[in-house]
């Protein structure tokens, strides 16, 4: 693989085959302070690991500095900054690593395919005006924000090289001591530029900020080019060029980039100014960036993976408590020789839904599997179901033969109540547990979107059934299991139903703005593929209100033959219905999961009937694979009904097993359950599970179907490209 294909150089003659417990794999970048390698850790993660040079170690004080920052950056969990999994200040050089972006930075986007597009300026803005308020709150200041520091991923930017990063308030050290510029000329502040140590805080990194959009949207630095001294004093005598920004963007940048810090907007309040240009998480980049980035990832992941043995590295006489820490347990397992399965061996059975192993010649190993659900939340009922299915699973996994069983599973339940401030908490308790191997949950978008990031630092598999955000992208997220397909594939099954089964030459969307992404997304596939060739029209129904007579009018007028309701609210859609009804179409009716709840086909009543509603769930009465499931559910669980992703769950938890059986004795850390369930096919009885090689992400066809109403209650079609015409 050549570094033109993934931006990775060769190693140098000079350069190490292990720091702190990580094998190097090749050069990302050098400069000043160190040298920036790619390196896979003993658990099998890529990170992107800095060595600071050692005239910079060599100074006591910068040391200091260096730990109390790096574990101020640790505790960084914002979605735009990447964040820290371990360090070492106390080593000769000292090192930090993160989590490794395979796309490419800012600044070769822009020397590749030019500036950016307007509206790209602005996600790109406001997600890096994001990541500086969350680095600013923790008291942190960044010092080196520029086009070299921010990558580019699918769905966002992400903030990198807190190297030279500084404690609001600390002291001066060699490293920051007056008449030693620290930064980048060109991007640094007037207050950097005149290295006056004790005025750089906040503000620093907001003129930093526009420093880059301006080269985002123009391709060129606002203070020029020629030597660093130029540059300087252009920075601190000369207003910058900003001619050929796009006129919206001009007095943001001016305010950004005044020469009294005091003048500076804050980093929340540029956020607050772009805010509403987030976007769609798959389209914010101009489409040459998207193909660039998915080749990058594709190049990075081929590379292969080192040879188990050569991950034990030299002894270290004195290893510090923070090194050992961040290995974590489980790599002096591998050290010990022992495998997983030996390893497990040796520990006594623990408490747990595992009971009811079959005999043999003594106990087998167990793995611990937790859940962390919504058990007393809002969506309690979506919580206790898939409680319900994954201790069912465990019960029959640990049931089967020894012959082929290895091992016996142990379930660890923790509620999170659906509230973001205990779903943390119930993060923390699991990663800290290292018998504990994969995590099954959380339930909803906030909970999943509140922990992802503790979970991903810790490399800790996190399988998740129930929750639909796009809030991380698969091509980032390594230990991100997402077994639900994304809301906004829903249209998928709108489009293949219109064509191949009650086709519609004429379709009707109705937007209600009430539902602004969802419906949002829903209006543009379908407009960009309309079903069966034909023509797609949009009838908007304003957020705040509740008639939907007229767009029922419309959809008449304009002959349609269906009718897809963008909408997620059951109430707003009964409504669409009965306006519909009274209306006199008699079209085929589509709409998206939320919709199908008992308040749709109450307050709809006989309008509700025959409407077509596009799912990620199934109703496992209706497969005759689950029939056995079914029966043991409603027996163990004394419920007439399996309750909606029961199923999905009991089959989360066996692709968890199945991946663990799959490792053997190889391998015994997380990191090693993580690349094993990414490469495992799981044929569940609900989906087949697996994912694709190049984006990780799940084949969501597997995943979609079809629910029609009937005599006032849903009735399950099926997967919905094997759906017929009724």
């Amino acid at each position: 693989m050549s570094g033109a294909d993934s931006g990775v150089q060769g190693l140098k003659p000079g350069d190490p085959s292990f720091v702190g417990g990580h094998r190097l794999l090749g050069r990302l970048g050098a400069g000043g302070m160190g040298v920036v390698y790619l390196a896979r850790s003993t658990g099998g993660a890529l990170v992107a690991l800095k060595v600071i040079r050692a005239e910079y170690a060599a100074d006591h004080d910068f040391r200091a500095r260096f730990r109390r920052e790096a574990e101020a950056a640790s505790g960084l969990t914002g979605r735009w900054v990447v964040p820290v999994t371990a360090a070492e200040p106390q080593a000769r050089e000292p090192w930090l690593a993160t989590a490794f972006v395979a796309g490419p930075s800012l600044a070769e986007a822009v020397a590749l395919h030019g500036p950016l597009p307007d509206r790209t300026v602005r996600v790109l803005g406001a997600r890096l005006a994001e990541a500086l308020t969350e680095v600013h709150a923790a008291g942190l200041v960044h010092r080196d924000v520029k086009p070299g520091n921010v990558l580019l991923a699918l769905d966002g930017p992400r903030l990198i090289d807190f190297g030279i990063a500084r404690s609001t308030g600390a002291g001066v050290t060699a490293l920051t001591a007056s008449d030693v510029v620290i930064g980048s000329p060109g991007y640094l502040s007037p207050e950097q530029a005149r290295a006056q140590a004790g005025d750089i805080g906040p503000p620093s990194d907001v003129f930093s900020l526009g420093c880059v959009l301006a080269y985002a949207a123009t391709g060129h630095r606002p203070f020029g080019t020629g030597t660093a001294a130029a540059v300087i004093f252009r920075t601190v005598h000369e207003e910058p060029d900003l001619d050929a920004v796009p006129w919206a963007l001009v007095p943001l940048l001016t305010r950004c980039l005044a020469k009294d810090p005091q003048a500076r907007p804050t980093a929340q309040a540029v956020r607050d100014a772009l805010t509403g240009e987030g976007g769609s998480e798959g389209d914010w980049l101009p489409p040459a960036l998207p193909r660039l980035i998915a080749e990058r990832s594709a190049a990075v992941l081929a590379l292969p993976d080192p040879d188990p043995a050569t991950l034990l590295l030299p002894p270290d006489p004195a290893p510090s408590r923070r090194r050992l820490l961040a290995l974590g347990s489980a790599a002096g397992v591998v050290m010990a020789g022992g495998g997983l399965a030996a390893w497990a061996a040796s520990r006594p059975s623990s408490g747990g839904d595992g009971s009811g192993g079959t005999t043999g010649s003594g106990p087998l190993p167990r793995y611990v599997i937790g859940l962390q659900a919504d058990l007393s939340g809002p969506a309690k009922a979506i919580g206790r179901a898939q409680e319900r299915g994954v201790r069912l699973a465990v019960a029959d996994f640990n049931s089967r033969s020894r012959n082929g069983r290895t091992f016996d599973l142990a379930l660890k339940v923790l509620d999170d109540a659906g509230e973001v401030r205990q779903a943390e908490q119930v993060a923390g308790k699991f990663v800290a547990n290292h018998d504990v191997y994969a995590v099954i949950g959380p339930t909803i978008d906030a909970t999943t979107e509140a922990t992802l990031t503790r979970y991903e630092k810790a490399l800790l598999p996190i399988v998740n059934v129930s929750s639909g955000t796009t809030a991380y992208s698969a091509t980032t997220t390594r230990a991100f299991f997402q077994l639900r397909p994304e809301e906004d594939t829903l249209s998928t099954a709108f489009a293949y139903y219109l064509t191949h089964a009650e086709k519609s030459h004429r379709t009707a969307v109705i937007d209600d703005r009430a539902a602004s992404d969802t419906s949002w997304q829903v209006v543009k596939d379908m407009n960009a593929y309309p079903p069966s060739g034909g023509t797609t029209t949009t009838h908007v129904v304003p957020a705040d209100s509740d008639d939907f007579g007229p767009v029922a009018a419309a959809v008449l007028s304009a002959k349609a033959q269906a009718v897809v309701y963008g909408g997620t609210s059951p109430h707003r859609a009964a409504r669409c219905a009965l306006a519909l009804r009274q209306a006199g179409f008699q079209g085929t009716r589509m709409a998206t999961e939320p919709v199908l709840e008992t308040a749709f086909l109450t307050e709809a009543g006989p309008a509700a009937e025959g409407w077509v509603i596009a799912t990620t769930y199934v109703d496992p009465a209706a497969l005759p694979a689950a029939a056995p499931f079914v029966t043991a559910y409603k027996k163990r669980f004394a419920v007439r009904t399996v309750e909606r992703f029961a199923l999905e769950a009991y089959d989360a938890l066996l692709f968890v097993a199945q991946s663990l059986h799959e490792l053997g004795n190889a391998e015994a850390d997380r990191g090693a359950t993580v690349r094993r369930l990414r490469a495992s096919t799981y044929k569940g009885i609900a989906k087949t599970i697996t994912f694709d090689a190049n984006t990780n992400v799940l084949h969501w066809v597997n995943g979609l179907f079809l629910h029609r109403v009937q005599n006032g209650a849903p009735h399950f079609l099926g997967r919905y490209d094997q759906v017929n015409k009724p």
